[in-house]
C-alpha cells in the first residue's frame, strides 16, 4: 500500500460566534450523577473559567450540558503523537522508533505540565486509521482502512505509557458515518476516542488533496450520535471527538453541531506555518467560531519551513481560550 498524501498540510484564518440554543445552559453548581460516580460541576465550572482565560466576547466557555463522569477535559490536557505506521511522512507517531517516539511524546508531556501546572497532561497516540488516497482503490471510495492488526499494535503501544488513543479517518469518497461505524468495536474501550478529517471528505467528486474538502454539521453530529451510543450502550465515559480545522470552510453549520454528555468535541487548529499565520489561523476560524473545546497542532518540520521556533507550551497555554488538546506531527 502506497500512501499518496502527506495530509494535514496546508493553513488559514476565520470568524466565530456561540448559539446557546444548541444546548440548555447549565447550573453554576451541583453534581451530574451516572453510573455510581459523580461529576463535580464545581470543578468543571471553575476549569471551564481557566480555559476560557478572561475571554471578553462572550464566546468562551461554550454553554452547553454537563458531561457524564470521568470527562477528560477541561480537568485534563491531553498532548498527542500524530501519524501512521506505514509512513515516516506522515507525523512523529511513525517517523521515530518506538522507543524514540515514547521518549519524546512523554518529554513534551512534561513541558506542557511545567507550563501550567493547574492542568494535569495525559499522553496520546492519535493514529490515522483510514487515510485519504490519490487512486479510487477497488470500491471507488479514494481511502485506505488500516489493519486491524496495526491498531491493536497502537493500542499495545499506548497501554505501555498509559496513553489514550485517537482513530483518526480521512474519509475520501466514502463518509465519516461509514467509516466510523467501521470502527465502533474499538470504541467500546474506554481509553480509545475519535478524529475526523474534513480536508479530505471529497463531497464533490474530487480526487483527494486537490482541493481542501469540508463536513457539515450533519456529518459531524452522524459521529457523535454513533459515539454516543457506544458510551451508553457500554457505560463508559465521554469520548472526545477531534475535528480539524484550518479554512472558513472545512466546517459548515458550525453553529448546528450538537452538544450532548456523552462527547466532548475539540476543534483542532490544523494549520501549519510560521506564527504569525498560526495564530491567524487561530483567531480568523478557530476563536469567533466556537464550539466546546479547542486544540492547536504543532509540526515538527513544516512549522519551520520559513524559519522560526515551534509555538512553546508556554506561550500556547496564554492564547484565548486555552487550547486543551495538543497534537504533534
Amino acid at each position: 500500500m502506497g500512501l499518496a498524501l502527506a495530509g494535514c498540510n496546508s493553513s488559514g484564518s476565520q470568524q466565530n460566534g456561540v448559539d446557546s440554543a444548541k444546548a440548555d445552559t447549565v447550573a453554576a453548581k451541583g453534581e451530574k450523577k451516572a453510573g455510581g460516580a459523580t461529576l463535580d460541576t464545581a470543578d468543571y465550572n471553575k476549569r471551564l473559567a481557566h480555559m476560557a482565560n478572561k475571554d471578553t466576547t462572550g464566546r468562551w466557555p461554550v454553554k452547553g450540558p454537563y458531561p457524564l463522569p470521568g470527562a477528560i477535559l477541561p480537568f485534563n490536557r491531553v498532548v498527542a503523537y500524530y501519524g501512521n505506521l506505514y509512513s515516516t511522512k506522515m507525523g512523529a507517531l511513525g517517523e521515530y522508533p518506538k522507543p524514540e517516539m515514547f521518549k519524546r511524546l512523554l518529554a513534551e508531556a512534561d513541558r506542557w505540565a511545567k507550563a501550567d501546572s493547574t492542568t494535569p497532561v495525559i499522553p496520546a497516540l492519535h493514529y490515522i486509521a483510514a487515510t485519504a488516497q490519490g487512486a479510487p482503490g477497488k470500491d471507488g471510495k479514494y481511502r485506505y482502512r488500516m489493519p486491524f492488526a496495526q491498531i491493536d499494535t497502537i493500542i499495545n503501544w499506548a497501554n505501555e505509557i498509559n496513553a489514550l488513543v485517537f482513530l483518526d479517518i480521512q474519509v475520501g469518497h466514502s463518509s465519516a458515518k461509514a467509516e466510523t461505524e467501521v470502527l465502533k468495536e474499538y470504541l467500546k474501550n474506554p481509553k480509545v476516542h475519535f478524529g475526523i478529517d474534513p480536508e479530505f471528505s471529497m463531497k464533490g467528486g474530487e480526487r483527494p488533496g486537490s482541493v481542501i474538502g469540508h463536513f457539515t454539521a450533519s456529518d459531524i453530529n452522524d459521529v457523535i450520535d454513533i459515539l454516543a451510543s457506544v458510551v451508553k450502550e457500554n457505560n463508559l465515559p465521554p469520548k472526545m471527538l477531534v475535528v480539524h480545522r484550518f479554512t472558513q470552510n472545512m466546517i459548515k453549520n458550525y453553529k448546528d453541531i450538537k452538544l450532548v454528555p456523552e462527547v466532548q468535541v475539540i476543534i483542532d487548529m490544523d494549520g501549519w506555518g510560521p506564527k504569525d499565520l498560526k495564530a491567524g489561523t487561530w483567531r480568523h476560524f478557530i476563536v469567533p467560531e466556537p464550539v466546546q473545546f479547542t486544540g492547536f497542532k504543532l509540526f515538527y518540520k513544516n512549522d519551520l519551513k520559513k524559519g522560526g521556533p515551534l509555538y512553546t507550551p508556554e506561550e500556547l497555554v496564554n492564547f484565548t481560550p486555552r487550547p486543551l488538546y495538543i497534537q504533534y506531527q
